[in-house]
């Protein structure tokens, strides 16, 4: 079934649906929160957030930026990606990459990194569909801080 998508930049009111996905994606979050961050992102000029809609409906996300590591030229980097369990396999993910694509290829970048956790193996795939290539596999270490 084919469904009309708009791939438009987020909204702070964009915040209830885009915390539901966060949460879809492993990452749990309140609209106020949510609202917060998009509040705080729309600021930064080397960052973006793009949502698709189904129906008037936020149904994905694609957070990228640009990141300029001391140890490598400046790159852009998705930061988050994901479309509603109910609207996956649709196309809509590969839009949003195109778009993002699109957005850092305008900024003069010539390459894109996202990273994806070891047991996500479909967005791996995925990934590999859409031209990206594993170039590395490493550990993630947090440390919580306090005062």
């Amino acid at each position: 079934m084919r469904i009309d998508i708009l791939i438009r930049e987020i909204v702070p009111q964009d915040a209830p649906a885009a915390a539901i996905l966060s949460a879809e994606l492993g990452y749990p979050a309140t609209p106020e929160e949510m609202k917060q961050r998009i509040e705080s992102l729309l600021q930064q000029a080397d960052h973006v957030i793009y949502v698709a809609c189904a129906a008037g409906d936020v149904v994905g996300w694609i957070d990228v930026c640009i990141t300029s590591p001391l140890a490598a030229d400046p790159r852009a980097e998705i930061a988050g990606l994901v479309v509603s369990a109910e609207a996956r396999s649709r196309g809509i993910g590969r839009r949003l990459v195109a778009r993002a694509e699109q957005w850092a290829l305008q900024r003069g970048q010539t390459s894109m990194l996202v990273r994806s956790r070891i047991s996500r193996e479909a967005a791996h795939r995925f990934y590999l569909r859409e031209g990206y290539t594993r170039t590395k596999t490493s550990a993630v270490f947090t440390k919580q801080l306090s005062t």
